[in-house]
């Protein structure tokens, strides 16, 4: 089946967040209701879905800062990956990027996640030499994050 890809709506925020626990990328210091909030407020940036037969069971949240376009929240329901949902909704936050005049798309995968670095290669992403710093400047209502986001 063809994945329909739009962007995000209200009603989709309950399927959204049961899709990232799906994928496991939902961490205790980051509420993913404020991040949808923060996401679909900004000027530079989206959260894209992609139904199946009516079901939500894809993301890509995607921004352009003026010097790179990012990619966050990608994810592909466990029971329909290797089907081309990813790819084709990766190439939709692509070419969202793109129309805004971003010339290159970034995103961070987490250390020891062989799985998502040998997809995004799949799809032409090559590993980059940089190191990612953060630093905090709201305390996460989860309290303090390890070392990473």
């Amino acid at each position: 089946m063809t994945l329909y890809v739009r962007d995000y709506r209200a009603s989709d925020k309950d399927a959204l967040i049961g899709l990232w626990q799906a994928c496991d990328l939902l961490r205790p210091w980051n509420d993913p209701a404020a991040d949808i909030a923060r996401a679909i407020a900004a000027k530079d940036a989206t959260l894209l879905v992609g139904h199946e037969a009516g079901e939500l069971i894809a993301s890509v949240m995607t921004g352009y800062d003026g010097h790179r376009g990012w990619a966050y929240y990608f994810a592909v329901a466990p029971d329909r990956r290797s089907r081309g949902h990813g790819r084709e909704i990766m190439e939709e936050a692509g070419l969202w990027l793109a129309a805004r005049g971003a010339p290159k798309m970034e995103l961070m995968v987490r250390e020891g996640n062989l799985d998502a670095r040998a997809f995004y290669a799949k799809l032409g992403f090559e590993r980059q030499a940089v190191d990612v710093y953060g630093k905090w400047l709201v305390e996460p209502a989860g309290g303090t994050a390890p070392d990473e986001y």
